[in-house]
């Protein structure tokens, strides 16, 4: 996506795909969406990937044209958002109880996305391709479904799948099980393996594709590692899973090194209809100020751990909070400055309201409102999301350009979804699960270095970035030695609990990683709780869309988010509430 021919093709694709007119008001067809009639296998290939990637990410913009398009908590939307708040990757301010952190209203978007737009498109596209051997198009098409499918049970539990096939026809689709969802997923994913591998005319290639262009060798080593997560996401209720992934690590058909990473990369040649920068970037750096509060969890855990990625994922716009160390209160742009810290943070050790060094964020299920800090708070950095590199420039950027639209890396950041780094973390999960602790602290650290090298590449988006302030190879030497010494040092719980904070520090720029792994281990047990000492039970699954609840007789919404999905076989939700 590096060539600019490729970046006329993607925003013309996109306009098509968008720029849908009528006068006729009595519709059956959504004039958002493509059908057979408009669009031929590359324009669906076009919007199948976009909608894939914002089934992650979200949307920046609002644009009535997309997918995004309705209340609830939209400050982004994507699957992504809610995994970053319920694991303290991003802040969650929307409710001190988790029973009304997330509405059915809050994911009405996510659900469009998914079936209207996602799963739609690849049954218009596909019956295009099979006729015409576009078979490069549907092995794409297979390993998207399977992967919005499964991150679909990941989040809500049983959804429709298989009656959702006949559209118009079926109007209340029944629900399918997860478990079969996964397997289904896992067969769609051997068969674009097949077509990956299948010979065919040069003229039958996608002309635009997102991910690694038509290098199908890498497209077949990001298949397998998505089994790989699979297996690995569901190793709790099946027996062979990790017989399975030992099968593809030793075939070595794998994504191993940080140049096959799955990631999107967003060109940022566009700020509006269709916003193509990093969504996230959008919604901070604008004229009014950062829109999201980052996590105090995890900005104390990176700053007190001298991480050498801390100045790469966040940019703060002050040297000092109030109420912080040598700092005084102000209510009125940090309420919580005046507020004494709740007893079960002071009992158990957690840092409360401000950080030192000017990491401005919130506590988990700080609900206060908004007050006037948009210029104030810290927000994201270069990492991933294609902002600012953190060289305290507050203290010397001569124009106050700030989080200015267009400033550092314009938006130009990455979705990461599935990385090498990741798969070293995963060999370490199973190595623990094993109860070999040696392997276990090899390849954490093997997926710490793999992550920092990755993160300190992205400072070269930022031109106007003071490189001397960039961490030294001593600095990351230091960092990862201090990571392994804690380790080695623990007790079996104390180690989940590193490696479980090493991943969410890694995973940083996709919440479904972290949400998963928590869900699934239960760690680590170390994350900063809800203000409230009683939230409630945390969420194992979000409520169904009330929109498709209210409209479909075959689902009815869950009694509560405590429900968990089918691969969460533990006795109790993750202690760390």
């Amino acid at each position: 996506m590096k060539n600019i021919n490729i970046y006329i093709l993607i925003v013309t694709s996109l306009f098509l795909v968008f720029s849908c007119e009528t006068t006729e008001l009595d519709l059956r067809d959504d004039p958002n969406f493509l059908t057979p009639e408009q669009a031929s296998a590359d324009l669906f290939l076009t919007s199948i990937q976009e909608d894939f990637v914002r089934q992650i990410e979200g949307d920046a913009d609002f644009d009535p044209n997309d997918n995004w398009v309705t209340g609830g908590n939209t400050n982004g939307d994507g699957l992504s958002l809610f995994g970053t708040e319920l694991t303290r990757l991003t802040a969650s301010i929307s409710s001190k109880q988790y029973s009304t952190n997330y509405l059915g209203s809050d994911s009405d978007d996510e659900w469009v996305n998914a079936y209207q737009g996602v799963l739609a498109d690849i049954r218009s596209m596909v019956s295009i391709a099979e006729t015409t051997g576009q078979v490069r198009h549907i092995a794409i098409a297979q390993f998207i479904e399977a992967y919005v499918m499964t991150a679909m049970v990941d989040f809500y539990g049983d959804v429709p799948y298989t009656e959702t096939i006949a559209g118009i026809d079926n109007l209340n689709p029944a629900l399918d099980s997860g478990a079969s969802i996964y397997d289904a997923a896992l067969i769609l994913l051997d068969n674009a393996i097949v077509n990956f591998e299948s010979e065919i005319n040069a003229q039958l290639e996608p002309p635009t594709i997102f991910f690694y262009g038509n290098d199908y060798e890498k497209w077949v080593k990001a298949t397998n590692t998505l089994k790989m997560r699979l297996y690995n996401q569901r190793r709790l209720v099946d027996p062979t899973a990790l017989a399975n992934i030992t099968t593809i690590l030793d075939s070595g058909d794998y994504i191993s090194a940080t140049a096959d990473d799955f990631q999107f990369n967003w060109p940022a040649t566009s700020p509006s209809q269709p916003d193509t920068r990093h969504p996230r970037y959008g919604l901070n750096y604008t004229a009014t100020g950062a829109g999201d509060y980052m996590s105090n969890w995890l900005m104390n855990q990176m700053n007190t751990s001298l991480d050498p990625r801390i100045r790469y994922y966040f940019y703060r716009q002050t040297g000092a909070v109030p109420g912080a160390s040598g700092t005084p209160p102000n209510e009125e742009t940090l309420q919580c400055s005046l507020q004494s810290a709740p007893a079960h943070y002071v009992s158990g050790g957690f840092t409360f309201c401000n950080l030192d060094n000017g990491y401005w964020g919130r506590d988990h299920h700080d609900d206060a409102g908004i007050p006037p800090d948009g210029f104030l708070r810290t927000t994201f950095g270069v990492y991933p999301v294609g902002g600012k590199f953190d060289d305290d420039r507050f203290d010397t950027d001569p124009d106050n350009a700030g989080v200015a639209a267009g400033s550092g890396g314009r938006g130009a950041g990455i979705t990461p979804i599935l990385t090498a780094a990741w798969v070293d973390f995963m060999q370490a999960e199973i190595a623990m699960v094993n109860g070999n602790t040696g392997d276990a602290q090899t390849f954490m650290s093997a997926g710490i270095t793999k992550s920092i090298a990755k993160v300190q590449s992205f400072v070269s988006l930022d031109s106007s970035a003071d490189t001397s302030f960039e961490p030294s190879n001593a600095d990351v030497t230091s960092f990862i030695t201090s990571v392994e010494t804690a380790f080695n040092a623990a007790d079996m719980e104390g180690k989940w609990d590193i490696l479980g904070e090493q991943y969410f520090i890694a995973v940083f720029g996709n919440g479904i990683e972290s949400y998963n792994f928590y869900r699934r281990t239960g760690y680590p047990t170390t994350l900063q709780p809800s203000l409230d000492p009683n939230p409630g039970t945390f969420i194992r699954s979000l409520f169904y869309p009330a929109n498709e609840v209210n409209t479909n007789s075959s689902i009815s919404q869950k009694p509560d988010q405590a429900q968990p999905v089918f691969w969460d076989t533990n006795a109790s939700a993750p202690a760390a509430n």
